[in-house]
């Protein structure tokens, strides 16, 4: 049971990251000004596949 509790928990925590991944542009849109988009966007983006891998592995190893 606690496998299982485990496992959806990080399926939320992949699905956080992938829509990091894809909404980054979006994102920063609403909290950034003009200048610091397209960094803030490649940084979302790095963040969001860290945030991925880390819901991968948990899957895997427990």
């Amino acid at each position: 049971m606690l496998k299982i509790i485990i496992n959806l928990i990080s399926v939320v925590v992949i699905l956080i990251g992938v829509i990091l991944i894809y909404d980054a542009r979006i994102i920063t849109k609403r909290i950034f000004g003009f200048g610091d988009q397209n960094e803030a966007t490649s940084g979302l983006k790095i963040l969001g596949w860290i945030i991925s891998i880390i819901g991968i592995l948990i899957i895997l190893f427990i």
